[in-house]
């Protein structure tokens, strides 16, 4: 409103050849030196105890997670052919330590098919990981552990997830409406056959 009173006209100039517009826009010398020096709205021992405490017991609990599923991996120790031959090799790729064998650097899980499905859990089921998807809990899993099919067992945990499979958005298109046949005039004017096969 108050523009009303004026005479003037605007034009568009790009941003490249409007060079005043953007030498005004530069602030050359900024003393940030001062800026805020007093001012501090929550103190620092406020935060620093909970969080504190929070990584704390967060660890602990982990700790005692993974120590439970190491003293069950050191339990049994049946060993698979590939990790056999692995450390037969001696060439660093797989060792054993303590009772359990390490292969790339991972701890190698027995076949055991409910330790496994245990762990399958741990990195996929708890509120803080958040139900991830194939890829990401491959990554989680990898960091730790290694058994042969790892891949194809994280997969199949994934797809048989009924959260998972609940909350996954589909990126197909909607099927569309059905057609229904038309109603003939005459008794064999059109011919259609249904294939099942077993």
């Amino acid at each position: 409103m108050k523009l009303q009173d004026y005479d003037f006209t605007l034009k568009h100039i790009p941003g490249k050849t409007n060079m005043k517009a953007d030498i005004l826009s530069w602030k050359e010398q900024v003393d940030t030196k001062e800026d805020n020096k007093d001012v501090q709205l929550l103190k620092n021992e406020m935060w620093t105890r909970k969080t504190t405490a929070k990584v704390t017991m967060l660890r602990k609990k982990v700790m005692t997670e993974e120590s439970n599923i190491v003293k069950r991996i050191w339990r049994n120790n049946t060993r698979e052919k590939e990790i056999v031959q692995a450390l037969e090799k001696n060439d660093g790729l797989a060792w054993e330590e303590d009772g359990v064998a390490y292969m790339k650097e991972r701890i190698y899980v027995p076949n055991n098919k409910e330790l496994r499905e245990e762990i399958l859990k741990e990195h996929h089921d708890p509120v803080d990981i958040g139900h991830p998807g194939q890829h990401r809990m491959l990554e989680l899993l990898k960091r730790t552990y290694w058994w042969p099919g790892l891949k194809k067992n994280v997969k199949r945990y994934v797809q048989g997830c009924f959260k998972c499979q609940q909350n996954k958005v589909q990126h197909q298109r909607k099927a569309g409406e059905l057609h229904p046949l038309e109603i003939l005039q005459k008794p064999w004017q059109e011919i259609s056959i249904d294939i099942i096969e077993p």
